[in-house]
């Protein structure tokens, strides 16, 4: 999976050289795009913790814009432990074809976070699609020794447009 984390920004990499390397403002306009997720892969800044990297699981996410979508899922945790989640993603900016902004929204299933309850939390997210294949990538702060932060990769899949 490391290798997936290095094939991802690699083609975000290439993608941003490829286009003009300005910060622009991406003008809203009207999509109907449904992805799949098989989860996520996470690479821990506190490696010495014995974190799960690989987080498999099941997620959608409804792009009804090309800078905002809904999205949903479920994951095994960090923590090993099974997670869910809810929010929104606001990207309207971007450099080349990478779309930047933030996922915020609800998540459970850290046992030291609100004995597993749901949270809230806002995450930065940059995001590259091409045709049926895309990449979200989310850096993960860390809070407290509570939840830890990362590097988080999700592939996904466009089932439809």
């Amino acid at each position: 999976m490391k290798r997936c984390l290095l094939v991802a920004f690699s083609l975000m990499t290439a993608s941003a050289s490829l286009h003009a390397q300005t910060f622009e403002t991406i003008a809203a306009a009207p999509l109907g795009e449904l992805w799949v997720n098989p989860g996520f892969y996470s690479y821990h800044f506190q490696r010495n913790k014995g974190l799960n990297d690989s987080n498999p699981g099941l997620g959608a996410e409804y792009r009804f814009s090309n800078v905002a979508s809904v999205t949903l899922g479920r994951f095994y945790n960090s923590d090993r432990a099974y997670s869910n989640y809810a929010g929104v993603y606001y990207q309207p900016w971007q450099i080349g074809a990478v779309r930047l902004g933030a996922v915020a929204g609800g998540f459970n299933g850290y046992p030291k976070m609100r004995n597993g309850g749901w949270f809230l939390a806002a995450i930065p997210t940059a995001s590259f699609e091409y045709q049926r294949v895309g990449v979200n990538i989310a850096v993960v702060p860390t809070y407290k020794d509570r939840l830890y932060g990362a590097i988080s990769v999700q592939l996904k899949f466009k089932l439809s447009q």
